[in-house]
Parts: structure tokens; C-alpha cells; sequence
């Protein structure tokens, strides 16, 4: 009990009731989440019980439910002329997870995307995989499509990704799979890209920013930023926001940015301890490939932190993955020292397969 005190959740009637300074609310889609406005963060778990709830039903008769400019849900009681953010059905909420399961590791360093898939039915879903057409992004889109969802090959060559297709389409003649040019390098690709996309009027429930580049040349985009920091994460960044509409839209939805365990090796901080914007796109002289891969990957997490803070209370979550030390792909082309040393690891290291 005394550390229940300490943290603020005891001298509550009930294991469900809120401790002071949180409150219960509601998605566009039913799920609920609570906010802390203390500490001013969201999470899905109740903060006493763990458990997570969505609400059950409609709306009662004569309530609607409204956006506000923020982007908050409020409802209106047409009936007795009021409007409020509390979600009237939240009186009628049901356990999203009534039994807990028998926690055990399932997956480990050996398992391939279609063992992790199996078993699941991703029919009606829309999922966009940038660099799809080789490594990681093919086997990822590849897995997708024959599990039933609808995967758009976003990718800079076009040939390559229309190759990618045929090879899906050839496993399965039914997969709902095409190909989308996108080129990261150039911010205008992007919003094109966008805009191609929405004119397709179909929803988004899976962003998976998978594209990269690895220990390149020094060079400056057609937008005058190095190439390693745009590729990894400004074009995503920047594809994120464009769509950010489409996901809150198809909530329950996720983005999955793939980020790498070399993060840890790198800072983007100066001497001042402050951020140094000089340090995510250097001049030549000051241009390591390595450490620009590094910091890259950790502008990832940093953004995928902050993505699912903003975003998570509307539904879409935000993650960041590690996929592997030394996975064999073909990441490592761009420099003969790193082909060599992934030749000469190649025996240890796991396969795209």
C-alpha cells in the first residue's frame, strides 16, 4: 500500500476508479484511453488495473458525436440541448482482454515474417511498405500480401518494383499488390506520392517507413540536405505528415519506422548541449557515412516517440524497430568495406528468408 501512496493511486472506492489527475476518454473508433494531466501524457491502460477497454454499442438516442478544431472528440445530447467530452457510453466499457495471456517468447532471431503472420487474416487492410522491392521491405510487403492485405510498393525505381510485384503475384495470382513511385530524396516525390495515394480514396492501417541508405558518398539532395539523413528520415518524416490525416481516418491504425540498434552509437547534440542541425546534415568535410547512418537512425526513434505521443489518442500508434545485428541484405552495397565485412559475417547473420 505504501507504494500505491506513493504513486498516487490509493484512497479510491474502486479498482476502477481514476486516481486524481487522470481522466477516461474515448477514440473516434470506441477504444478507450486515459489522460494524466499532471504528468500530461496518454495511455491505453487503465492506470490502477492495467486492463484495456473499448466502449460497447452506439451512441444513446439523439446523441451525436463531433470534432472540435483540436481534433478532440466532444458529443451533443440533441435532446437535452448539451454537449460534453465525456463519452455517455462509457458507463457500458467491456475488457479488450478479459483473459491475459500466457506470457512466453514466442519469435526469436530465426523467425521469418510469414511464421509471425500465420495464422492471420489481413483481408480489408491497406498497408504502403517504402523500399519494398529488395531486403527487408520486399519480404515485409510479400508477407503482407499473401496474408490477404492490400500493399502499395512505394519505391524510387519503379522497374525494380514492378518486379517485386510480379514475384508476389506469381506466389499468389490474387494478392492485392501494385507499385508507387517514391522517391525519398526529393521532398517533391513525397508529396506527389501523397497525393497519388489519396486519390485513390482508400484508407491507410499500416505506414511501414522501411527505406534506407547505408555509408554513401557525401551528397546534397535536389532540396540541398545530405542524402543519408533526407533517405532515412526527413522523407519520412515529411511522408508521415501528409498521410497523418489517412491514419487517424482508419484508426485502429500504425506506422513502423525502421530504425537499427546503432542509434546508441551517436548524439545530435553540440558543444552547448543543445540540438545541432549542423550535426543531421553536414558539409562534406564534416561527413562521416557511419555516423551519419547513426544519427539517421536516431532522429528515428526520436520521432517515433514523439509521433505516437501526439498521435496515440486518436488511434494511431507509433513504433520504432530494431530488425537485426548484421541482417544479410543488400543495405551494405554502397562501400566495398562493408560488402566485405558482410561476406565474411554472412555465415552468422540471418537471411531475408
Amino acid at each position: 500500500m505504501a507504494a500505491l501512496k506513493y504513486a498516487g493511486l490509493d484512497d479510491t472506492d474502486s479498482e476502477d476508479e481514476l486516481p486524481p489527475g487522470w481522466e477516461e476518454r474515448t477514440t473516434k473508433d470506441g477504444w478507450v484511453y486515459y489522460a494524466n494531466h499532471v504528468d500530461q501524457k496518454t495511455q491505453w491502460e487503465h492506470p490502477k488495473t492495467g486492463k484495456r477497454k473499448r466502449v460497447a454499442g452506439d451512441l444513446p438516442y439523439g446523441w451525436e458525436q463531433e470534432t472540435d478544431e483540436n481534433g478532440q472528440l466532444f458529443f451533443v445530447d440533441h435532446i437535452n440541448k448539451r454537449t460534453t467530452y465525456l463519452d455517455p457510453r462509457l458507463a457500458f466499457t467491456v475488457e479488450d482482454n478479459p483473459v491475459k495471456p500466457n506470457i512466453r517468447q514466442r519469435y526469436d532471431g530465426n523467425s521469418t515474417a510469414m511464421e509471425i503472420l500465420q495464422g492471420r487474416d489481413l483481408t480489408g487492410k491497406v498497408a504502403i511498405v517504402t523500399g519494398a522491392n529488395s531486403g527487408i521491405g520486399y519480404e515485409t510487403a510479400r508477407s503482407l500480401a499473401l496474408h490477404g492485405a492490400h500493399v502499395i510498393l512505394a519505391c524510387r525505381n519503379r522497374t525494380r518494383a514492378s518486379v517485386a510485384v510480379h514475384q508476389i503475384l506469381d506466389e499468389w495470382h490474387k494478392a492485392k499488390v501494385e507499385a508507387m513511385t517514391l522517391d525519398l530524396a526529393a521532398l517533391h516525390s513525397v508529396q506527389q506520392f501523397s497525393e497519388a495515394f489519396k486519390s485513390k480514396n482508400l484508407p491507410l492501417h499500416l505506414l511501414i517507413c522501411n527505406a534506407a541508405v547505408f555509408a554513401v558518398p557525401w551528397q546534397l539532395t535536389e532540396d540541398g540536405l545530405e542524402s543519408t539523413f533526407q533517405v532515412n528520415h526527413l522523407g519520412h518524416f515529411y511522408l508521415v505528415q501528409l498521410l497523418q490525416d489517412v491514419l487517424r481516418h482508419s484508426a485502429p491504425s500504425r506506422v513502423i519506422v525502421v530504425s537499427s540498434e546503432s542509434h546508441r552509437f551517436t548524439d545530435i547534440k553540440g558543444a552547448s548541449e543543445k540540438l545541432d542541425l549542423n550535426l543531421l546534415s553536414p558539409s562534406k568535410r564534416e561527413y562521416w557515412a557511419m555516423l551519419a547512418y547513426n544519427r539517421s537512425k536516431l532522429c528515428n526513434i526520436l520521432f517515433s516517440r514523439e509521433l505516437h505521443r501526439r498521435i496515440s489518442p486518436h488511434g494511431v500508434m507509433s513504433n520504432a524497430l530494431h530488425p537485426g545485428n548484421m541482417m544479410y541484405s543488400s543495405l551494405h552495397r554502397n562501400w566495398w568495406v562493408y560488402t566485405l565485412l558482410f561476406a565474411l559475417a554472412r555465415p552468422f547473420t540471418k537471411s531475408m528468408g
